[in-house]
């Protein structure tokens, strides 16, 4: 039992919490549209955009919100956006229309826009080298929970008490976890009051505060990753935004219905994520190769997700799209142990710099695939051809997750050596 609450599990459920929170707080929407949407009388296209917004200051603070959680620490930085985000779920159960909800979501954005690079700051010095998958993957897992509930919980309190209800609850949830992150994290494991010295012995040893970025050497090493992590983005921010929709619209459903059937897609995608991490850990620790770990992996899942989504646009039958998608999501999401990994392997010295690099591949595909996929939607009357997008950009990833090279260490330049010769000769003359 001791060993259950140590302090470096601790910590990890803690971030599993946010992550479940997050995802919480941004798929909610995607359910609420059924009672926002008619009220303030909004085209797909519309709720489209609403979906989005969040994404534009999401994928502005990635890199800045990495370089920040590097900077000065994620205690700090998890703080602030856990109070800014709580906020803006708040201010979206009061929108009065479709300027004031894109304006709470584009706030939500930005409280949320440096918590993933944030946490994987934290991981950096949290979590031992050979476990990084598996963090990676249930954190995430945690994130897909949030996606599985969602449906289900915000239609139980819409039911009850409206859609406006439902953003105060995941708000004062959201709460919650700010004080109990203030209360449980220090940014050093050393001086956790109840770290062991065994948790220490495994932790990666304790490295100076960096402050200076390489920009674009980093820059040019990730831009593969962030390649691939697009690719990954729009079949997810698809899911996320249009499922519930799909089920609902598709096929006629009733509300509560149609989130059962969304559940179970997401629920998925749970299974997948932790899978996910668990066999990146287990390639690694058999191969000793972060090439086959994790590019191969990558490669591998993203063609599974492919080939899933194939039978979606050969017949129209509830249980068999419900399979197809779940199956994609699944393998989908068996990508993000691997893939958050990455910046890691490659730059560990700024992994919250550079998984915010990786991350604004994913938070770009949150502003232009909900949107495209609403338009395709009103403009050719199909919930299935959005897919075809995913389908086209999976096989994309699996070219390009290649060119990631976790195995070659992000090197930094060297500051030149000349300067210093002259000076000692300089001193010995004297």
């Amino acid at each position: 039992m001791k060993k259950i609450f140590r302090a470096t599990n601790v910590v990890i459920a803690m971030l599993c919490a946010m992550y479940f929170i997050t995802y919480l707080d941004r798929v909610n929407v995607s359910t609420a549209a059924a009672g926002f949407g008619p009220e303030f009388g909004l085209s797909k296209t519309q709720i489209g955009l609403v979906f989005s917004a969040f994404a534009y200051p999401y994928l502005v603070f990635q890199i800045i919100g990495g370089w920040v959680s590097d900077r000065f620490g994620a205690k700090r930085t998890l703080l602030f956006c856990g109070a800014v985000w709580a906020g803006a779920t708040v201010l979206t159960g009061m929108a009065g229309g479709l300027a004031s909800m894109l304006v709470a979501r584009v706030l939500l954005g930005l409280g949320e826009g440096a918590t993933f690079p944030a946490a994987t700051s934290a991981m950096s010095r949290w979590v031992a080298k050979e476990k990084r998958g598996f963090a990676q993957g249930i954190t995430h897992a945690a994130a897909r929970v949030g996606n599985a509930v969602a449906p289900a919980a915000i239609v139980a309190v819409m039911a009850t008490h409206g859609w406006r209800e439902s953003f105060y609850v995941c708000a004062g949830i959201s709460f919650v976890w700010v004080a109990l992150w203030a209360r449980v994290f220090t940014e050093q494991p050393k001086d956790h009051p109840r770290i062991t010295q065994e948790e220490l012995a495994a932790l990666p040893p304790l490295k100076s505060k960096v402050s200076n970025v390489p920009w674009g050497k980093l820059f040019r090493r990730m831009w593969p990753v962030t390649l691939v992590y697009f690719c990954y983005g729009w079949t997810l921010w698809l899911f996320l935004s249009w499922i519930p929709q799909y089920f609902l619209h598709s096929y006629d459903l009733d509300l509560k219905k149609s989130a059962l059937f969304a559940s179970a897609v997401f629920f998925a995608g749970v299974v997948g994520d932790t899978l996910g991490g668990i066999v990146t850990d287990k390639l690694y620790e058999r191969t000793g190769s972060l090439q086959k770990a994790r590019s191969w992996m990558v490669a591998v899942c993203m063609a599974l997700t492919l080939l899933s989504l194939i039978p979606l646009m050969l017949t129209h039958n509830l249980y068999v799209s419900m399979a197809s998608l779940a199956a994609g999501f699944f393998f989908a999401e068996m990508t993000i142990g691997p893939m958050w990994a990455i910046p890691m392997d490659i730059a560990p010295e700024h992994s919250g710099t550079a998984s915010g690099m990786m991350n604004t591949g994913s938070a770009f595909a949150a502003i232009v695939s909900p949107v495209i996929s609403g338009w395709l939607i009103d403009r050719f009357g199909s919930w299935e051809l959005p897919f075809v997008g995913s389908m086209l950009l999976m096989a994309v990833g699996v070219a390009l997750s290649f060119r990631m090279r976790p195995e070659t260490k992000f090197e930094e330049a060297r500051a030149p050596q000349a300067p210093a010769r002259a000076k000692e000769v300089s001193s010995s003359a004297a």
